[in-house]
């Protein structure tokens, strides 16, 4: 089982967003995946209790010795908080997965993460999430970012859809198809899929 931590030290990046969507692509790419919903907010769980579709798994991260012993998932997700306990969760990852806003503010609490990833000694890839058409801030981040590390050659827009396809137990892959979004997130799965396979 890989294992892809979705983590940022600051809140309201994206982080349980990206998790759910990460978890129901994979799913589609016929992975059995698995989350853990690590944030006290629980806002991945409420995502979860509201779907209708059997996958995606939600388990509890005490299980989560007895999923990979047992081979029941191909893949968990691990929703984290914005505080320093994320620490401890890194270590569980194969890839860490950092949701960054294009915005001065998100760039400079960006090497708090950085700090923790570092210290736990593990891959780590920048998504710049929430971009708005022809912005410049975008292109300016990834150049600031990659001083850091890998940043993902796909990029999120600022879409409503993410948001609403969220309020009801789907995402933008249920809601829209078709859709730019759905389009994104593909992508960058396919992407993060080669990263896992090493």
């Amino acid at each position: 089982m890989k294992t892809i931590v979705v983590a940022s030290r600051k809140g309201g990046v994206g982080k349980t967003t990206l998790a759910g969507h990460l978890a129901v692509v994979a799913a589609s790419d016929g992975k059995t995946v698995v989350m853990f919903d690590e944030d006290p907010q629980h806002s991945l769980t409420e995502w979860f209790d509201s779907r209708k579709a059997e996958h995606p798994l939600l388990a509890d991260l005490d299980n989560m010795a007895g999923i990979q012993a047992s081979n029941e998932a191909d893949l968990a997700i691990i929703d984290t908080p914005p505080s320093h306990d994320t620490g401890k969760l890194l270590l569980l990852a194969d890839l860490v997965v950092i949701p960054v806003r294009a915005s001065a503010h998100d760039l400079r609490a960006v090497s708090a993460t950085v700090d923790l990833v570092r210290e736990a000694r593990k891959p780590m890839v920048f998504v710049i999430n929430a971009v708005t058409p022809r912005s410049r801030l975008a292109a300016e981040a990834a150049i600031e970012l990659s001083q850091h590390g890998t940043v993902a050659p796909v990029q999120l827009g600022a879409r409503q859809d993410y948001v609403v396809s969220m309020a009801d137990g789907r995402t933008v892959l249920e809601s829209d198809p078709q859709g730019r979004s759905a389009d994104e997130i593909r992508k960058l799965w396919d992407y993060l899929a080669r990263r896992l396979a090493g």
